[in-house]
């Protein structure tokens, strides 16, 4: 049986290697890895959630709920728009992008990534018989370059992607920036990635009431601590929240995913918590890893950070190694479009594992 063409020709998509892998390869123990490579929750989730998924496996053999009215009450009220506004989905942020692509999306249009940025945009797009087109963010200035932004737009441009703060780069895209581009593109999709967005302390969701042609993505996967759950959802004007519903999978967050969620927004106490030893962390990292010779970190407002390694001698893939010998795991950017083999990033931990992979990056470069 012969695939689709754009099949035969995509690459699979890599995730990072397991702690279960990294243990057995270098004969490790599992609990002492050191995860700075996901971006995650490093806290683990909302006890509310975790007995709300206690209470709800009695009842995983019934289908879980379709219309999600309660939960997306919640998200309205969290995010602070209407319910109408609203999509949530199963698999992440990424089931998000997919639908997206599958409500807006015809073979032969353009949509425009900004180089580097995540990657998974393009992965999902490209199915759908999409081509990238790549602007780029001015990593000398640590800033969107905008003029490329604009010089890539033609008349088959769907959407343009933006992600702010960018991963991996960690930097916000202005709002003033953002309501240009859609104000002079009013025929294309601006899909703003919020994913990170608790972290910065910005969002432009009030940009959904000016503009009908925005779109907000966010997750659940990190502030708010369900990465393995796999919940993301949407923001947006009115009509594209009833497209996309016309796509969009009946049953595709579980009930235990629901609950879950339900139960996490429902804790203002863990989220103000999450948020704030989040940004502890970060400032920790930042500080600590600005201090080492031959690194040059970027300042950021997500639970992420990058940083060059190029003056310590060390290729990004061989220091990701080194430092996985020692059972810490960072993420080896050499993969992502826009950078080259020099770039790593880390991601936010609990303190007391901060300070040990201070400790271990400061006896690898030594």
């Amino acid at each position: 049986m012969k695939a689709r063409q754009i099949v035969e020709e995509m690459d699979s998509y890599v995730p990072g290697r397991s702690q279960d892998e990294i243990a057995q390869d270098f004969n490790l123990k599992k609990e002492d890895i050191i995860k700075l490579g996901s971006n995650e929750n490093p806290w683990g989730p909302s006890p509310k959630a975790m007995k709300a998924i206690e209470d709800e496996i009695k009842s995983i053999n019934r289908y879980p709920e379709s219309q999600l009215h309660e939960l997306v009450a919640e998200v309205a009220k969290y995010s602070g728009v209407e319910s109408s506004q609203v999509i949530i989905g199963g698999d992440g942020a990424d089931e998000i992008i997919d639908v997206l692509a599958k409500t807006f999306i015809d073979e032969g249009d353009e949509f425009i990534v900004p180089l580097p940025s995540y990657m998974y945009y393009e992965y999902l797009l490209k199915q759908y018989g999409a081509k990238p087109v790549y602007a780029r963010w001015n990593l000398d200035e640590n800033k969107l370059d905008v003029e490329s932004i604009f010089g890539s737009i033609t008349d088959k441009t769907k959407m343009i992607f933006l992600c702010s703060p960018n991963n991996p780069t960690g930097t916000l895209i202005e709002k003033e920036v953002l309501m240009d581009i859609a104000g002079k593109n009013p025929d294309v999709l601006i899909v703003i990635d919020e994913a990170y967005f608790e972290y910065s302390e910005v969002t432009n969701k009030d940009l959904i009431n000016e503009f009908d042609n925005i779109f907000i993505i966010r997750t659940m996967s990190k502030v708010l601590g369900l990465a393995g759950m796999r919940i993301g959802y949407g923001l947006a004007c009115d009509e594209i929240i009833e497209y996309m519903h016309r796509i969009k999978p009946v049953f595709s967050l579980t009930r235990l995913s629901f609950v879950a969620a339900l139960n996490t927004f429902r804790d203002s106490e863990y989220i103000e918590q999450s948020i704030k030893k989040g940004i502890e962390s970060r400032q920790f990292l930042y500080d600590e890893v600005s201090k080492i010779d031959g690194l040059h970190v970027f300042p950021s407002k997500s639970n992420f950070m990058l940083i060059n390694v190029k003056d310590t001698g060390f290729t990004a893939s061989e220091l990701a190694l080194e430092l996985m010998k020692k059972g810490i795991i960072v993420r080896d950017c050499t993969s992502f479009k826009g950078l080259d083999e020099y770039w790593i990033r880390i991601s936010i931990c609990t303190l007391e594992e901060d300070k040990k992979f201070i400790e271990i990056l400061k006896e690898v470069l030594s």
